[in-house]
């Protein structure tokens, strides 16, 4: 076989997810070890590189095959320099990870957010197939954002674009402080943790609901508590997606996108979600911003960030 091979790392604080796609973004082996973010920098890069020769061993190519190796990683990046600048979940400070690997694998390596490569990847390999201007939102504990113009990553010249979640949409008398320190940004209200603030803050005010009988209470008990007709959740949930249709509507009024893609465990909810989301979007974009653009869930889920992390080579 002569074709090319792109590998994709998925570095996270617990596993370390690596994927091994083809040249049209297919993802074809994959293989997962333990981050051991407790031993150190070294052991981490230590275990990325373990992980990539294992990963082309047990598959039918060759090392001569692999034309680069891309990493995802939850935190600030220099793109341009191949540096970690901080990565909290597996103790990364101004490491420069690219000149590490390519002096150990003796392959080319690129570097990015997980956001984004996440969003790379559904274009790539996903949701945004065929589509070459799209935004993707990552609604999880946080929400994340990636930005791919002409097909292709989106930076900002401070590397930074895409922070989706900080967008201040919520107004003054509404919002709350978001973990970035400012005042109203979308993160407080439409990821899971804003989420299941709204749900306790409704159950300690006394509010009639289902959700007082849960002890523990997620973001999924509030979608399936407003899918059973619950008023309370519903509100809830309404309130989340009437923010990111908002958000969205002041994005395509900047980059006029053709898709937008929405991940991360939320996005699980649903037309409960999707149905508000795509309402909101039309009722707060003028009409031909918002001719034939689709709002769509993502398909890869925890695959994404190991496809785009290889499609680094291919699409940026």
């Amino acid at each position: 076989m002569s074709e090319q091979i792109y590998i994709g790392v998925d570095l996270g604080g617990t596993t370390i997810k690596v994927g091994l796609c083809n040249a049209e973004g297919q993802l074809l082996h994959t293989y997962e070890g333990p981050t051991e973010v407790e031993k150190g920098v070294d052991t981490v890069l230590a275990n990325i590189e373990r992980y990539v020769r294992l990963i082309v061993e047990q598959s039918p190519y060759s090392w001569d095959q692999l034309a680069g190796v891309g990493a995802g990683v939850a935190g600030f990046t220099n793109v341009q320099e191949g540096i970690i600048i901080l990565a909290p979940n597996v103790g990364f400070r101004d490491v420069p990870i690219r000149a590490i690997l390519e002096e150990r694998l003796g392959k080319p390596i690129k570097i990015d957010n997980d956001a984004n490569v996440a969003a790379l990847g559904e274009v790539w390999g996903g949701a945004g197939q065929g589509v070459d201007n799209c935004v993707c939102y990552t609604l999880g504990t946080g929400v994340g954002g990636g930005i791919i113009i002409n097909g292709k990553i989106y930076q900002g010249f401070s590397g930074l674009a895409g922070e989706l979640g900080h967008m201040a949409v919520v107004p003054d008398l509404e919002a709350i402080q978001c973990g970035c320190g400012k005042m109203g940004c979308l993160e407080t209200v439409s990821s899971a943790t804003g989420i299941i603030r709204m749900a306790k803050d409704a159950v300690e005010r006394g509010d009639n609901t289902s959700l007082s009988q849960v002890e523990n209470i997620m973001a999924k008990d509030v979608f399936d508590a407003a899918k059973n007709g619950d008023e309370v959740a519903l509100r809830i949930v309404n309130r989340a997606a009437f923010y990111l249709g908002k958000s969205m509507a002041l994005v395509s009024a900047v980059l006029s996108p053709q898709r937008y893609i929405i991940g991360g465990g939320v996005s699980k909810a649903g037309d409960i979600l999707f149905d508000e989301i795509r309402s909101v979007f039309a009722k707060f974009t003028p009409e031909p911003l918002q001719k034939d653009v689709e709002i769509v869930p993502a398909v890869l889920g925890n695959d994404a960030g190991m496809v785009g992390a290889a499609g680094l080579f291919v699409r940026s």
